[in-house]
């Protein structure tokens, strides 16, 4: 893709293409059947977006996705986010 369009999405959300990248990348291989990824992976993602998650929707969320097998991506997690609004 464009350099431009990396700049301007950085500039828009303050979060660096590389590190949505690296993101990205390290949910490709994980277990999202183990808690202590998915946990690891909600705290990475509440760290980019500058967004803290109660202790209480960390926990539904690694209930939905470990127990429930509902799929983690970043619109489960965004939908997830704003219900607590």
């Amino acid at each position: 893709m464009e350099n431009g369009f990396f700049k301007n999405i950085e500039q828009k959300t303050g979060v660096r293409m590389k590190d949505i990248m690296e993101l990205a990348n390290s949910l490709q291989n994980a277990n999202f059947k183990d808690e202590k990824t998915v946990r690891h992976i909600i705290k990475r993602v509440s760290a980019l977006a500058n967004k803290s998650v109660p202790q209480q929707l960390e926990d539904q969320i690694v209930q939905s996705i470990v127990k429930d097998g509902q799929k983690l991506d970043m619109q489960t997690i965004t939908d997830m986010l704003n219900k607590k609004k």
